[in-house]
């Protein structure tokens, strides 16, 4: 049977996520909400935010969905999930995406460090303080071995880590962040050791008890080429990469996934969804540096169009509890994602630029809307990052090259783009 899906968010996530539903054979409609002018050629768009859960609801009621998920954190952070179960008691409606319990992995840095903690998972050394503590923040601050890692402990749209490079400028930004730089996000800090190593990412789909891998990817989170300059959301992403050899994943598998997945069971935290493992690789061994509760944006715009299975068959297997025995199929092309950003971007950047798209892409190009509105007179920009730009190839460097093409070839004021991604591999 032929099931309907609800799919929230707006970025290039969501068109990535959109994208690869439309492809399925099982899917009757999908609605978006609110989607971008990229889903509106897949789904239906409805214009209700992803964080408007009385809204929500209340359209889940007038229209039956099979299939609910979630792209964005934030919602899932403030319990949405919850929300919906709680409403429709009698229906069976899929949810892709934790519930508020199970959110904290990623809305609380500090809840995150202390469950690796307690399930023996490999972490950084840390210590997490409040603003009425900055006499022990200095002594901890001291014992470290700079650079220092510095992380609000609340959702900062991918922001929220600052890397200090002394003693005295660690201070300082502490300071800041327990002052409110991020709002009640760095009401708490964590600080942490730094780790020496490269870092990448895993991806599993859990039904709470079993696990599909996704395909792993590394992203770019610097605005600047080389990774210089203030963090963003993600200027790029590859997938794969090279260095996640059978040896390392095998440790990623033993030492973290399976750990993470029966921690949530031991700890009778409900979890059907993704777990995004932030990772690092310090000399052969893995590091978990963050969680996530959903996919990665930009990362799924290299990860979806990988995945040679259906997703909405994982998807629905996910909901059914019936992962176990499940495998991903995944293409040996090469994916090079790189995001178009508006001039300004991690700071002050304008918005309602008009967009120039080329009007042949191909067949290795995937152009995905991120930061876009639609009006009577075509595309603009509407956010700082605009567009993830996708290439597909034999290698790396040829997916690369399909990518900058077509990077190059949208057009819009103020364009900006690293045109390096990769280059560390």
């Amino acid at each position: 049977m032929k099931k309907s899906v609800l799919l929230l968010g707006s970025g290039g996530r969501e068109h990535a996520i959109a994208r690869s539903l439309n492809q399925s054979p099982h899917l009757s409609s999908l609605f978006v909400m609110p989607g971008n002018p990229g889903t509106a050629s897949l789904g239906t768009n409805i214009s209700i935010a992803a964080d408007d859960v009385a809204a929500i609801v209340d359209w889940i009621r007038l229209n039956p969905v099979d299939l609910v998920i979630c792209g964005p954190e934030a919602p899932l952070a403030n319990g949405l999930m919850d929300e919906i179960r709680a409403a429709f008691p009698q229906q069976k409606i899929g949810l892709i995406g934790p519930g508020k319990a199970g959110a904290l992995l990623e809305s609380s840095k500090s809840y995150a460090k202390s469950f690796m903690a307690r399930h023996q998972i490999p972490t950084a050394a840390y210590s997490a303080f409040q603003s009425h503590q900055m006499n022990d923040v200095l002594q901890f601050i001291h014992r470290l071995q700079p650079p220092i890692v510095l992380k609000a402990d609340g959702l900062a749209a991918g922001k929220g880590v600052v890397i200090c490079p002394d003693h005295g400028s660690a201070i300082q930004e502490a300071g800041e962040m327990l002052s409110g730089k991020f709002g009640s996000a760095s009401s708490t800090l964590v600080i942490e050791e730094f780790l020496h190593g490269i870092e990448f990412s895993v991806f599993a789909l859990t039904d709470g008890k079993d696990f599909v891998l996704l395909p792993e990817a590394k992203d770019y989170k610097r605005i600047g080429e080389g990774d210089t300059g203030p963090n963003t959301g993600g200027m790029g992403a590859v997938s794969p990469v090279h260095f996640v050899n059978d040896e390392l994943m095998s440790k990623v598998l033993s030492r973290i996934v399976v750990p993470t997945i029966n921690g949530l069971r031991k700890e009778n935290i409900p979890y059907c969804g993704i777990v995004f493992f932030g990772l690092i690789n310090v000399k052969g061994d893995p590091f978990v540096i963050e969680y996530n509760v959903r996919l990665g944006d930009p990362e799924t715009e290299v990860i979806l169009p990988r995945l040679e299975t259906d997703l909405l068959t994982l998807f629905l297997a996910a909901t059914e509890g019936t992962l176990s025995g499940t495998m991903a199929k995944i293409s040996k092309q090469f994916a090079t994602t790189i995001v178009l950003a508006s001039q300004g971007y991690p700071a002050a950047f304008e918005k309602g630029k008009s967009v120039h798209l080329p009007s042949m892409l191909d067949r290795s190009q995937i152009l995905f809307h991120s930061g876009t509105i639609q009006d009577n007179h075509g595309i603009k920009t509407a956010g700082g990052r605009v567009f993830a730009a996708t290439g597909l190839g034999v290698s790396q460097a040829d997916a690369l090259l399909k990518a900058n093409e077509l990077a190059a070839s949208v057009h819009f004021e103020g364009k900006y783009f690293r045109r390096d991604i990769g280059f560390d591999l």
